[in-house]
């Protein structure tokens, strides 16, 4: 993930609820992409800080560190490498139809791209390839991405000899969750988020703004859950009422202030344990530091075999010691 600071309930149910669940399945490696954050803007002030603060909701939510090595991509020279390498293997016409590209231009009103926003999906691929991911847990948003990264571990692969798995996608039930506007897409950017860390009276300040169906006006008019994003909030965090609220929409007997309430209570609810988490670390920066730094080390050990591969591959070795001989 970019670290742009706290986390919201988009982040947790698109991507980082399945990174937790695979933990037992699967060796994982969770990166900071405090370079992708170059991408959309270059103030590195709250870099750090940001870091920290999503770290501290991954462990919260519950990233086991000693599972799951945590660390900052700027940390591991051998992301640089890659990239670069991969650059080689791809054209810039394939990358101007990656339609996630296009959508965060749209989203964030974007009048030029830079080659660095162009290309993050490559070095994305250096991301998930230098560790041999076999398995991508992403928001649907990022599955374009993985099957660039499928393409450039091939053209690799059939280039230099067989050093990459082709890695496969693994979306959520919920891929992705609508923004309290409405929109397709929970985004800080757009300012439609509910965060992990906020406490129940922000809460319900924000689900009594999110937008419902519009043709229900009054109480007692029938209702749409299906067009409606607070409905859709039950369906992840509150399923065991779905049907009642469903009922309960369609006739009008449920009016869309009780129906908010009561989605506020779940939410709030279902984080509260993450929320107690989250307040230990936020008084212990050191041990998340401590983390950080450990997962940077088990990280350099993995991409530095794994560039060794490569450059063998390629035929980038050393030289071979030249050995004088004696007359």
């Amino acid at each position: 993930m970019r670290p742009t600071g706290k986390l919201h309930i988009g982040h947790y149910v698109g991507a980082l609820e399945n990174w937790i669940a695979l933990q037992g399945e699967f060796e994982n490696f969770h990166l900071i992409a405090d370079y992708h954050a170059l991408t959309t803007s270059l103030d590195t002030g709250d870099l750090l800080a940001n870091s920290l603060d999503m770290v501290i909701d991954w462990l919260s939510a519950g990233i086991d560190p000693e599972k799951s090595p945590v660390f900052r991509q700027s940390q591991i020279k051998e992301h640089t490498e890659l990239f670069l390498i991969f650059c080689m293997l791809i054209t810039k016409e394939r990358l101007e139809r990656n339609p996630t590209l296009k959508e965060q231009v749209r989203d964030l009103n974007m009048d030029t791209i830079i080659f660095g926003h162009l290309g993050y999906p490559v070095l994305q691929a250096a991301d998930i390839l230098l560790y041999k991911g076999q398995v991508v847990p992403v928001g649907e948003d990022q599955a374009p991405h993985v099957e660039i990264t499928r393409e450039i571990a091939r053209k690799f692969n059939s280039s230099f000899g067989e050093v990459f798995p082709i890695p496969e996608t693994r979306l959520t039930t919920f891929a992705r969750l609508p923004g309290l506007d409405g929109k397709a897409k929970m985004s800080k950017s757009l300012g439609n988020t509910i965060l992990l860390s906020d406490p129940p009276e922000d809460i319900q300040k924000k689900v009594r703004r999110a937008v419902t169906d519009p043709q229900k006006v009054r109480r007692n008019d029938p209702g749409h859950p299906d067009v409606c994003t607070v409905f859709t909030y039950h369906k992840k965090f509150n399923p065991g009422e779905i049907d009642e609220i469903r009922a309960g929409c369609e006739s009008g007997a449920l009016g869309c202030v009780d129906c908010k309430a009561n989605c506020t209570a779940k939410i709030a609810d279902y984080f509260a344990p993450m929320r107690e988490k989250r307040a230990y670390y936020e008084a212990h920066p050191d041990e998340v530091r401590d983390i950080l730094h450990a997962g940077e080390e088990r990280a350099r050990a993995e991409a530095a075999a794994t560039m060794a591969e490569v450059r063998h591959a390629m035929q980038l070795g050393e030289l071979e010691p030249v050995i004088p001989v004696k007359t």
